[in-house]
């Protein structure tokens, strides 16, 4: 059987009118040109960057639907904005309700760091239970 070679010439790059990306050929295939934008150069904080990995590793779908459309960026920082927050409130609130004062801290240093230490990770788990992985 004769192979029969077809000379198509593609354009190197072609415009989706419908979801306003151009597209670059490479090889055989053509892919989106993404570029980030300046907020995307802005660092993340602590809550942000949690969250990016969690979209990447248990919500891919949605990691790519924020990626494409360029909105992944601001979620990341309107969260951690919001979580940080959030973190501070219940870090204040649960220092007034233990009792825990500066007066403990000159008194006796290592129970206040002991029990400072245990409101941290209490209110850094209800973070992540509420916003992160939520």
């Amino acid at each position: 059987m004769k192979q029969v070679q077809i000379n198509t010439i593609l354009p190197k790059s072609i415009k989706d009118n419908k979801n306003g990306l151009n597209y670059t050929l490479h090889g055989d295939y053509y892919l989106p040109d993404l570029y980030p934008r300046e907020s995307d150069s802005i660092p993340l904080g602590r809550w942000g960057r949690e969250y990016k990995q969690y979209l990447e590793g248990n919500r891919p779908g949605l990691y790519t639907r924020l990626i494409l459309s360029g909105k992944l960026y601001s979620v990341l920082h309107d969260l951690d904005y919001q979580a940080q927050k959030r973190y501070e409130l219940i870090l204040c609130q649960m220092k007034t309700a233990e009792g825990i004062t500066e007066s403990l801290k000159e008194k006796n240093q290592l129970e206040w760091v002991r029990r400072m230490n245990s409101i941290r990770n209490r209110a850094e788990e209800i973070v992540r239970a509420e916003l992160i992985h939520s």
